[in-house]
């Protein structure tokens, strides 16, 4: 399953609801992100290795700015991937279900600033482009199985949290 929508939509929320419910595991781009020009990579290395025959991922050292060490996937469990570029349609075709997390930007600028902070903050702007070339030529929520909004993430997660 792949979950993706704009920084701050609310994919965390539902990544972190849904795989232990589904008993699977949670791959987070954020920990494969190769800094902060790195969706375009974090989408490929999803099919390149994640999405493959032997399913592993490598982690991103955000401090040290490297690639660190490889972590393998479980075959035999259920698998959730969510990040930004992950519903790519190269993915999608490997994948059972694509989920599209749908919020306004301005809703979503507030949520992930307030989120991650000061860190984030002088990012947003290079971030959110790279974000819009990847919609444009990738489209994720037309490839989308379900397309959630804001108030469908909450009620999915407050429903599984109980």
């Amino acid at each position: 399953m792949l979950i993706d929508g704009g920084s701050g939509s609310g994919k965390t929320t539902l990544a972190a609801a849904l795989a232990p419910a589904l008993g699977a595991q949670l791959v987070r781009l954020d920990d494969i992100y190769p800094g902060w020009d790195g969706l375009e990579a974090a989408s490929e290395h999803v099919r390149e290795f994640v999405l493959s025959a032997v399913p592993r991922w490598r982690r991103w050292d955000w401090a040290s700015q490297a690639a660190a060490e490889w972590h393998s996937v479980d075959q035999a469990r259920p698998l959730v991937i969510e990040g930004s570029g992950s519903l790519s349609r190269a993915n999608r075709a490997l994948a059972t279900c694509g989920i599209w997390v749908e919020l306004d930007e301005p809703t979503r600028k507030a949520r992930a600033l307030e989120r991650d902070g000061e860190l984030y903050a002088p990012f947003w702007d290079r971030w959110a482009a790279q974000e819009q070339r990847f919609a444009a030529r990738e489209r994720p929520r037309e490839f989308a199985d379900l397309v959630l909004d804001d108030d469908a993430v909450a009620a999915i997660a407050e429903g599984l949290a109980s």
